[in-house]
């Protein structure tokens, strides 16, 4: 299939979603294949909302992104922040990198950080669109374009499911869409900063987010294994 054809059938699985449902939002990670979904949401004014998480921890280059996001597209970017208390409490308890101790541990910092907030940003929506493609990693590899997500009680698009990391920078590249600097630096996945590195030749495009763990492990929670 060729790129034209991946970015029709993307617009019409975007389109399918504000037929079918009402309130659909977009989670935007930032990551590349996030900005292909934000330049084709804006670029072709669909009724889709957006929305990111700012965990408290993300790199410098990150934000820079949002702000240019702000600048150049005609589309609002709402920003969810974890609850002040349960970062406090979770700090309190497991200290401020406490994540890098256990897989139990990081993923109560991805918990407070992530999680919460998306419920947050979830709540009243009937449907969401995130920019997950299969081949990122091996959790993703069952994943279907649309399904129900039983986590949050909400049907969930994957359009870009059968796009390669090729094809992403291709269409960047081709509508100069912004992106991530780090992507310059040999970030090919990009999260919190103290749990984003800098990946070498022939590892795994996934292989710098949450290094220390094993492949399997390598979620945070906001895209549970639960779908049907």
């Amino acid at each position: 299939m060729s790129l034209d054809d991946k970015i029709d059938a993307t617009l019409a699985v975007l389109r399918q979603a504000t037929q079918d449902f009402k309130h659909v939002c977009f989670a935007n990670s930032l990551g590349a294949e996030d900005m292909v979904l934000t330049h084709l949401i804006a670029q072709h004014q669909l009724d889709i909302s957006l929305f990111s998480l700012d965990t408290g921890r993300l790199p410098a280059e990150t934000y820079d992104l949002i702000q240019t996001l702000r600048s150049r597209y005609a589309v609002k970017l709402h920003v969810y922040f974890p609850d002040a208390a349960h970062v406090e409490k979770y700090v309190a308890e497991q200290g401020i990198n406490g994540f890098y101790e256990s897989i139990e541990a990081r993923k109560g910092c991805c918990y407070v950080r992530k999680v919460e907030p998306l419920k947050r940003a979830l709540a009243g929506k009937g449907a969401w669109i995130t920019g997950m493609r299969r081949d990122q990693a091996v959790t993703r590899g069952s994943l279907a374009v649309s399904a129900w997500d039983e986590e949050q009680g909400l049907q969930k698009f994957n359009p870009l499911l059968d796009w390669t990391n090729a094809d992403v920078w291709q269409y960047i590249k081709q509508n100069d869409v912004p992106y991530n600097k780090l992507h310059d630096q040999f970030y090919p996945s990009i999260g919190c900063a103290p749990c984003t590195r800098a990946i070498s030749v022939g590892e795994d495009i996934r292989a710098g987010r949450w290094w220390w763990e094993n492949p399997e492990n390598k979620e945070c929670g906001l895209h549970v294994r639960r779908e049907r």
